[in-house]
């Protein structure tokens, strides 16, 4: 078996730094490599959970061409490589308790996926391991779970569906929920190879802002989502009421802000934040009347994501259309926030039982501003 560290040390450099740290400091590193970004996060154990201590996030778009070659591309692993040196330099100024680092579709899908990730290692010392669907739904309701529990979104509801449209795949996850004893369990979950990279290459990256060919992008998304529909029966408890609705995703956070009027993307009014779906299909509305030029000038959106945006959208719809919840609640939050709680639990001894989940302590939940629009 491979004990090697999800982290050996940049080759040819110090592990560690002179960075001090009290001896009550917990820190935990999480890295997570998606088909379009390049993620890592640091944090402190907090009586409450965690505070972000550093974060660092580029696009790197690894999975760029693999829909059309199978394979990664020798430019988008140079962009991936050059933003994981990055990280490991950031790494290396910090002295760690525990770090954990995954990659997703892209690496899962290409034929050449597991020998890039030797090359990583090689070259910055990250071992990261290739996760499952079903564990990237997991760490995603895991990131989301004081959300699933969270009394300011209305009464207990004793389900959650869960979506996350990535760059090369989207996962949706339904999750059994108890409201008493605060805990979530997942019963079923679905990995799409359907993300926004996914979908751009498929149908063209400017097909999007034709209305036909974007009817055509939710029609082929909403399709692959009917076997699920069909064992699961998720429409009959969406009627009782009896479903909480969360997305958790580049596309529905944009959404948020676009509705929320914000002239500049803020985590702490998106991450949390209660979004109409009315209010979500005018935003997306919106953003076909913007054009092509329009999206790439938006502040909240930008031209590195201007390509992107639309393709989500279609991905978001067609989940919309099969499970037409009135309301979303939105979350800026994915795989770095769950592996950083399951870190912190395993560092930490087991708590009582029913206890709460954690909440995360840099955003103020209490405070977050209902996506109204108009």
């Amino acid at each position: 078996m491979d004990h090697t560290p999800p982290w050996a040390g940049r080759p040819g450099r110090t592990h560690l730094s002179s960075y001090n740290r009290s001896y009550d400091d917990e820190l935990f590193a999480a890295l997570d490599l998606g088909t379009n970004n390049c993620r890592l996060m640091v944090a402190a154990q907090t009586a409450g959970g965690f505070r972000v201590v550093d974060s660092y996030s580029r696009m790197v778009k690894l999975g760029e061409g693999l829909h059309h070659t199978g394979m990664l591309g020798e430019p988008a692993m140079e962009r991936t490589l050059d933003a994981l040196r990055a990280c490991a330099d950031r790494v290396g100024r910090r002295q760690l308790r525990d770090i954990r680092a995954v990659a997703t579709e892209a690496c899962r899908r290409a034929g050449n996926g597991s020998k890039f990730l030797e090359r990583v290692r090689a070259e910055t010392g990250f071992n990261i391991n290739i996760i499952s669907g079903r564990e990237e739904a997991c760490l995603a309701v895991e990131s989301c779970a004081n959300l699933i529990h969270n009394p300011r979104f209305g009464v207990p509801r004793n389900r959650a569906l869960l979506f996350d449209i990535g760059g090369g795949s989207t996962e949706i996850a339904w999750v059994r929920v108890d409201p008493f004893r605060q805990t979530q369990e997942l019963i079923g979950y679905l990995s799409l190879p359907i993300g926004v990279i996914t979908l751009s290459e498929q149908f063209g990256p400017k097909s999007s802002y034709d209305l036909g060919c974007y009817a055509e992008m939710v029609a082929h998304t909403k399709q692959a989502l009917h076997d699920f529909e069909n064992v699961h029966r998720i429409g009959p408890e969406i009627r009782r009421k009896q479903t909480r609705f969360i997305g958790t995703s580049g596309t529905v956070t944009t959404l948020a802000s676009l509705v929320l009027g914000l002239p500049r993307y803020v985590r702490a009014a998106v991450d949390g934040s209660q979004l109409p779906s009315v209010s979500a299909r005018r935003a997306v509305r919106m953003l076909h009347e913007l054009g092509p030029e329009g999206v790439e000038a938006h502040p909240c959106i930008g031209p590195d994501r201007s390509t992107f945006v639309l393709p989500g959208c279609a991905i978001f719809e067609a989940i919309h259309d099969m499970w037409p919840i009135e309301d979303i609640i939105v979350a800026d939050r994915g795989l770095r926030d769950g592996m950083v709680l399951r870190m912190i639990r395993k560092a930490t001894p087991a708590p009582r039982r029913y206890q709460r989940p954690p909440v995360l302590g840099p955003i103020p939940f209490q405070q977050s501003i209902q996506a109204t629009g108009s």
